[in-house]
């Protein structure tokens, strides 16, 4: 396999599953956590590697470094491997997406942005999920057609907090998450919840279907729930561990246990939680989004800015959602007609928000 995004969480993941089934890594892709990826380097030994620059690509002992983008679309073109695991973070991981597609190759996405920015103009035959929750809803499918999909979220660093405290909240504080230790990047998500907007919109293009929503189930034991037109609903439910989805998208099928069994009597009770806007002002677009999905790289592009200049402090937890919510009625009359006007709306969101104070 391919691996983009090899030190972070779900690279981590990928390459003990990796391991555990002797599955060959080919190439290995990072940003600047060299020291993490001089030992998988070493341990994996693949034929080649990428990282995010020239300057970084200099300080690597191995015969076939590359860097950038172009680098990982190169990376990407001279690979035999037939499956891609795409674990970049934020819009750069689209267009390796799109490359790997034309190179014939799976993709075991975990880029949300591949999916929220151009999903229109990806076929889903060419991807097996990743995230957990669209994990869940494949996992539950089976072949039939669903009349509803739902899909949970955490609730995110301020989910208990006194909703008249968050717009003040710290950058710190933003990233202390209830549940779990991930990115700087998609625990922000999670707490203003883009990140669950997001995950609908790529159920919307993976699945096909419009019936689409979700609900805070605080434990995060429930991932996906699906109602089918007799009136059943079913649910997935596993531990909150990577490991169980990658199996699945790098073998197609799991025979042995991945993680241990759900212990209802340890989990004792569910409860469930409506989303609601007055806490994460960024769900105001729910309904927007679902029902014009292709404006997705607005949303996208405008909240990668704003997130970005919150971590730096530029802007106040408050202030993020706001941008990206005036970023989207600025251009919520725009909708891409090709893949390349994607990047062109990108870039124009991004300049927009750049630019607004």
């Amino acid at each position: 396999m391919v691996l983009l995004g090899s030190t972070g969480s779900i690279g981590t993941n990928t390459l003990a599953i990796a391991e555990r089934y002797r599955i060959r890594v080919e190439a290995l892709v990072a940003g600047r956590n060299i020291d993490l990826l001089k030992e998988q380097i070493l341990r994996f030994q693949p034929c080649f590697v990428c990282v995010a620059d020239e300057a970084t690509a200099k300080t690597l002992d191995h015969p076939r470094v590359f860097w950038g983008e172009e680098g990982i679309l190169e990376v990407i073109r001279q690979s035999t491997s037939a499956i891609v695991v795409n674990a970049l973070v934020g819009f750069l991981g689209l267009r390796p997406t799109v490359e790997a597609i034309r190179e014939g190759k799976t993709v075991a996405l975990a880029n949300k942005e591949s999916l929220v920015a151009a999903g229109a103009f990806i076929d889903p035959k060419h991807l097996r999920p990743i995230d957990s929750e669209h994990f869940g809803l494949w996992y539950l499918l089976n072949g039939r057609k669903p009349a509803r999909m739902t899909i949970t979220a955490s609730g995110g660093a301020f989910r208990d907090w006194p909703v008249e405290k968050i717009a003040d909240a710290t950058a710190k504080e933003a990233l202390n998450h209830p549940n779990w230790s991930m990115g700087a990047k998609i625990t922000v998500d999670s707490a203003t919840m883009a990140n669950k907007l997001f995950e609908l919109l790529e159920a919307r293009w993976m699945f096909g279907c419009e019936q689409i929503d979700a609900l805070i189930e605080p434990r995060s034991v429930v991932h996906a729930l699906i109602e089918f037109a007799d009136g059943a609903t079913v649910a997935q439910m596993a531990h909150p561990d990577m490991k169980l989805p990658i199996a699945y998208a790098l073998m197609g099928h799991v025979e042995e246990p991945i993680l241990p069994p759900v212990n209802l009597l340890e989990v004792g009770a569910l409860h469930f939680r409506a989303i609601d806007p007055a806490r994460y002002p960024l769900w105001r677009l729910k309904e927007e989004l679902t029902a014009h999905p292709k404006r997705g790289v607005i949303v996208n592009a405008a909240n990668e800015v704003a997130v970005a200049k919150f971590l730096r402090g530029e802007i106040t937890f408050g202030a993020l959602s706001t941008l990206v919510l005036d970023a989207y009625e600025r251009f919520s009359d725009t909708e891409p007609a090709t893949l390349e006007e994607v990047f062109t709306i990108d870039q124009a969101v991004r300049s927009w928000c750049e630019g607004a104070r």
